[in-house]
């Protein structure tokens, strides 16, 4: 096993890697900005150094000074966390050429996956369905409108390299086509260098449905149950719960099985997600995330498993600890993101406890939050029996839940959680639209 590892990120994601580190006996290094100079996973890593003002692109995107920074700290291994560098194959291929691992799928599997023309071109190679679209990427009006009459209006573009929301126009009418080409175009060069955009049709109020994976790099790969993640405002997810009370054991073996093929043909290493759209039945391929994600602890409490820990442990050629064939999903988990409305200084913070209760954050008293970053602060996830008894107790838990001096969104999440329509288990990704008049 290794002895030492950087993380290349920030936040409560770089507080939970470090706490799995530890358990594994590995020491970590954590980078930060000036802005974070008194952040918690500066205090819990073993080495933290500085590497650059608040902006990210000078500090936690700053490809040389991370890398530097993890050889003259004796690192074997980087892992890069959620966002920021954690999809980037050039910067992975930076870390193997510095002799270090890479805590991730090799560059040329999150390339493959990374641009999504290709990787929906990779998915209906392995046999998964995918949305009618463009069969490949779209740059003019001339372009655009045959493609979208044959799929049937509406029809959304989509950055190639992109995500959350970030160069993705829904357009309704040929007469949109042309501007909106130009909007998602030039969003997605300004957010991802790539101006790359597609088209697809829009599927209006699916579920959103995604699978945790796990692969050994050798073919091996164990699927960890879905997530349903429909709450969403503005393409960012606000609640994720696993199971999802809109798949059925049928649909959920088909897309297993898919998704296994597609991975075990991959030779894919590490942790990764395979997200689809569901309507009724059906579901549609839609990306695949070469990394950990942000709500990856609802299924390590259904499945009783650290992800962390069979992350690094698999890419790291030790071997894991679960077995594929043997993976069974007990009681119901759901997770809520904690968003600070705006920046500032937590005076106040009391966090809930009791059985099934987890809090994910890297906020104490104290605590500076900051406006370099993204807003979430932290995740409120439980774990019950079954769905009913698992909301009851996450409305519980946020009741406890104190944070003051820096205004959050506890009482919209409340609100959502205490809705009809969302106990009711049928709802899609429009739910929050629906609902925003009465947050």
């Amino acid at each position: 096993m290794i002895k030492r590892l950087l993380i290349a990120n920030r936040g409560e994601i770089a507080v939970r890697i470090i706490r799995t580190c530890r358990e594994l006996g590995i020491e970590t290094v954590a980078v930060y900005s000036t802005a974070d100079r008194d952040a918690l996973h500066t205090r819990l890593a073993d080495i933290a150094v500085c590497i650059g003002p608040p902006k990210s692109a000078q500090s936690y995107l700053s490809v040389g000074a991370i890398i530097t920074t993890a050889v003259r700290t004796g690192c074997e291994a980087v892992h890069p966390g959620v966002g920021f560098l954690s999809e980037n194959s050039n910067f992975a291929r930076e870390v193997q050429k510095a002799g270090l691992i890479w805590i991730g799928p090799d560059p040329e599997t999150i390339d493959l996956l990374g641009d999504k023309v290709t990787a929906r071109e990779t998915a209906l190679k392995y046999g998964l369905p995918v949305t009618p679209g463009s069969p490949g990427p779209i740059a003019t009006k001339d372009e655009a409108i045959p493609v979208a009459r044959a799929c049937g209006y509406p029809v959304i573009i989509k950055a190639a390299s992109g995500g959350g929301g970030k160069g993705m126009r829904i357009v309704w009418k040929d007469e949109e086509l042309e501007e909106n080409l130009k909007i998602a175009s030039r969003e997605a060069e300004a957010n991802f260098a790539d101006g790359t955009v597609y088209i697809e049709k829009y599927l209006q109020n699916p579920r959103h449905v995604e699978l945790q994976v796990i692969a050994d790099g050798k073919g091996g790969v164990a699927i960890l149950g879905e997530r349903d993640c429909s709450v969403q405002k503005n393409h960012q997810k606000l609640i994720e719960e696993s199971p999802s009370p809109g798949v059925t054991p049928e649909m959920r073996k088909r897309m297993s099985e898919g998704a296994r093929n597609l991975f075990s043909s991959l030779k894919y290493r590490g942790a990764g997600t395979i997200e689809f759209l569901a309507v009724g039945n059906e579901f549609f391929f839609m990306e695949v995330n070469a990394r950990i994600q942000v709500e990856h602890p609802v299924s390590e409490f259904v499945t009783g498993t650290d992800l962390i820990r069979e992350q690094i442990l698999v890419c790291c050629g030790e071997h894991w600890t679960i077995d594929p064939d043997n993976i069974t999903l007990t009681g119901w988990s759901i997770e809520a993101r904690i968003n600070a409305l705006s920046p500032g200084k937590v005076t106040r913070l009391e966090v809930p406890g009791g059985p099934g209760v987890r809090f994910d954050s890297f906020l104490y008293n104290g605590a500076t939050v900051s406006p370099h970053y993204d807003s979430m602060v932290g995740k409120l996830i439980v774990h019950d029996s079954d769905r009913h008894r698992a909301l009851e107790r996450l409305l519980r838990a946020l009741d406890e839940l104190k944070i003051e001096g820096v205004p959050v969104n506890i009482v919209t999440q409340k609100k959502i959680l205490s809705n009809a329509v969302f106990r009711s288990g049928q709802f899609g990704t429009g739910i929050y639209a629906q609902l925003e008049a009465s947050l």
